[in-house]
């Protein structure tokens, strides 16, 4: 089915479908083709798209706003898996197994997306079949991040691991970062002034190398200050992603262990339900099992 788009707006979904890595290498007349079969839809900031278990056959690309991509759990709890924003899509994978949706989207701020049906989406691949390798890599890498998060028993050493990926000149900046911060290095700048002030001394040279009011001395501080301030720089910045990585993993480490606790509830629940009914049945009259029992 062709949408009818004002020639702006239908510019712009060509624009935003050009920076979209599933549809890199089409050619403009193209993507102008599909532009003209989406539909642009608006969502409001905490309204549903599609819930975990629906029939779907529409994906979506984020034009505009966020998206976040969640697991249901007992007493409203949400647990988060993705957040998506402007230029990335979701909610493909209903489109090619037809079965109810793995996972629930909620526009997390007022959101346009881009709907694309399976008919159009289907219609597209089949006049450009490498869009579906792209997918499939897409789909590939998903399904390998979510495996490898799943699979792992044991908490990386995320310190031992960066610091492993340092160079040598990281490892330099890092120490004299160090050094800067500590009474050693003030009590060490302290006595080299002292110790040069006493050997340019009139008192005990004639002819000092560096004479009141030791210039070449403050020459040397002022490089040493200007060396110091990049170095620090650099540090802090090593540093800014080193809690980065820690915040990743402790995010990691939280989304698997809410993953598997909601995996242990759902299975109490359907092993307390079946023990209830087994229960019912042997508590029945009339069976052989009840007759047993009474006995």
């Amino acid at each position: 089915m062709s949408v009818r788009h004002p020639s702006t707006q239908l510019q712009d979904i060509v624009r935003l479908l050009e920076s979209i890595d599933l549809f890199a290498g089409i050619s403009r007349q193209d993507l102008t083709f599909l532009a003209q079969r989406v539909e642009l839809h608006t969502y409001r900031a905490g309204e549903i798209i599609f819930n975990y278990g629906e029939v779907g056959s529409i994906m979506y690309v984020v034009a505009s706003g966020a998206v976040n991509i969640y697991l249901p759990g007992e007493a409203s709890r949400r647990i988060s898996l993705k957040d998506i924003s402007r230029g990335e899509y979701f909610g493909e994978l209903a489109l090619f197994d037809d079965r109810p949706r793995s996972a629930s989207a909620l526009a997390t701020t007022d959101v346009e997306v881009l709907e694309i049906t399976q008919a159009t989406l289907l219609y597209y691949i089949d006049r450009h079949p490498h869009v579906a390798i792209a997918l499939l890599q897409t789909l590939s890498n998903r399904l390998r991040a979510t495996s490898m998060l799943l699979s792992q028993r044991a908490t990386k050493d995320m310190e031992l691991e960066y610091d492993s990926k340092l160079t040598w000149s990281d490892r330099i900046a890092d120490k004299v970062a160090a050094l800067n911060g500590s009474w050693l290095f003030i009590l060490l700048l302290l006595g080299i002034t002292l110790g040069w002030m006493a050997i340019n001394s009139v008192t005990l040279y004639q002819t000092p190398l560096d004479p009141y009011p030791y210039v070449f001395f403050n020459l040397l501080l002022a490089i040493l200050v200007a060396l110091q301030g990049p170095l620090i720089v650099m540090s802090q910045n090593r540093q800014v992603l080193k809690d980065r990585t820690h915040a990743k993993i402790d995010y990691e480490i939280n989304l698997k262990n809410e993953v598997n606790i909601e995996t242990l509830l759902r299975e109490l629940g359907e092993f307390r339900m079946e023990t209830h009914e087994r229960l019912s049945r042997l508590e029945s009259p009339g069976t052989p099992n009840s007759d047993r029992l009474e006995h």
